[in-house]
C-alpha cells in the first residue's frame, strides 16, 4: 500500500484503481507518508449546509473526505453546534478558518480549537484591508497577526494565513506584499497558499511555493480559468471546475513545494457543475494523481 503511486504502472493497475470504494481510496492515501494529507473547506457547501448541514456533511463523508477545512455556519450555530454536527457525520478537522476582528481574540482562537479538536487556525484574509495599499499600513496588519500567532503560541496552537489575490498583485515601496510578509512576520506562522489565485495574480505559484518554503503547510487545491476577472472584488469570480479540469498543475506545484505542506485543502467558491459532483470528480482525480514532492 505505501507505493501504491509506483503500482499504478503496473499491468492491471487500471482494473485495481475502478474497483476501490472511496474510503478504501482514503486509506490508501494516507499511507503515503510523502503525500500530504486531504481536506476539504467547508466554504465550499455554504448554500448546502444553510439548506441541510446533517445531509450536506454527510455527502463529504460518502465521497470519501474524512477532513474539512471550517468556514462560517449559518447565522445562530455556536462552534460547538458546528462541531457536533462535524463529529456526528464522522468528520475531522484539519483546520479552522478564524475572524481576527473578535473582541476576545483570544477566547475565540481557544473556543475554535476545543469545539474542532484542531490545532491550526488560519486567518481567512477576506475581504482585501485597504491597509496594504501602504507600508505602514501592510505593517501594522502584520503587528495584529504577530498578536494573534502569540496568543495562539500560548496554547499551543498554530496560526496561519490564506491569502487571495491583492498579496501578490499590490507592491509597497518595491516588494510585493507577500514577501514583505515573509520578512517580517513571526516566524511561527505559516501560510496556506491558496495557488489559484496566486495564478490569477500573474504569478507562479511553482516560483511562490519556493520562496515561502517550509512555512508552506496548507495549499489550498481550486482549479478553473485562473484568470483576472473584475468581478473579482465583489466576490464574483467566474466559475470553478473539478480538480484537474482547469488551467492548474498541482503535480508540479507540489513538487516545487518540496515535502513542506501537511495538508491540500479542495476548495471552490463557485462551480459551473453541481458542487457535490465537482467534489467528487476532485477526490477520484488526486487519490489516482497521488501528488508527492
Amino acid at each position: 500500500m505505501n507505493s501504491r503511486r509506483n503500482f499504478f504502472k503496473t499491468a492491471g493497475a487500471a482494473f485495481l484503481a475502478s474497483s476501490i470504494k472511496p474510503s478504501e481510496m482514503s486509506y490508501l492515501f494516507k499511507k503515503n507518508k510523502s503525500m500530504p494529507q486531504l481536506s476539504v473547506q467547508l466554504y465550499t457547501i455554504r448554500e448546502e449546509i444553510s439548506k441541510n448541514p446533517t445531509k450536506a456533511l454527510q455527502q463529504l463523508r460518502e465521497i470519501g473526505y474524512e477532513w474539512v477545512e471550517t468556514a462560517f455556519w449559518p447565522e445562530g450555530i455556536t462552534l460547538a453546534e458546528g462541531g457536533k454536527w462535524l463529529k456526528d457525520a464522522g468528520l475531522k478537522v484539519s483546520s479552522a478558518h478564524i475572524e481576527l476582528t473578535s473582541d476576545n481574540l483570544e477566547k475565540l482562537m481557544v473556543e475554535t480549537a476545543a469545539a474542532y479538536n484542531c490545532k491550526y487556525l488560519i486567518w481567512h484574509g477576506w475581504p482585501e484591508d485597504n491597509l496594504y495599499q501602504s507600508l505602514a499600513g501592510t505593517k501594522s496588519l502584520i503587528a495584529r497577526y504577530n498578536q494573534a500567532a502569540e496568543i495562539a503560541e500560548r496554547h499551543g496552537l498554530h496560526f496561519g494565513l490564506h491569502n487571495h489575490w491583492w498579496e501578490y498583485m499590490i507592491k509597497n515601496e518595491g516588494q510585493y506584499i507577500y514577501e514583505i510578509l515573509l520578512n517580517e512576520l513571526n516566524p511561527s506562522i505559516f501560510f496556506e497558499m491558496d495557488a489559484y489565485w496566486v495564478k490569477v495574480a500573474g504569478q507562479d505559484p511553482e516560483k511562490i511555493a519556493k520562496k515561502i518554503g517550509e512555512r508552506l503547510k496548507f495549499i489550498h487545491v481550486k482549479d478553473g480559468p485562473a484568470k483576472w476577472n473584475d468581478q473579482l472584488a465583489v466576490d464574483n469570480p467566474d466559475p470553478m471546475t473539478a480538480v484537474g479540469k482547469g488551467t492548474m498543475d498541482y503535480s508540479k506545484i507540489i513538487k516545487a513545494a518540496n515535502g513542506h505542506p501537511a495538508w491540500l485543502v479542495v476548495e471552490m467558491d463557485k462551480t459551473a457543475d453541481e458542487v457535490f459532483k465537482a467534489l467528487k470528480e476532485s477526490f477520484d482525480y488526486i487519490m489516482k494523481n497521488q501528488w508527492v514532492s
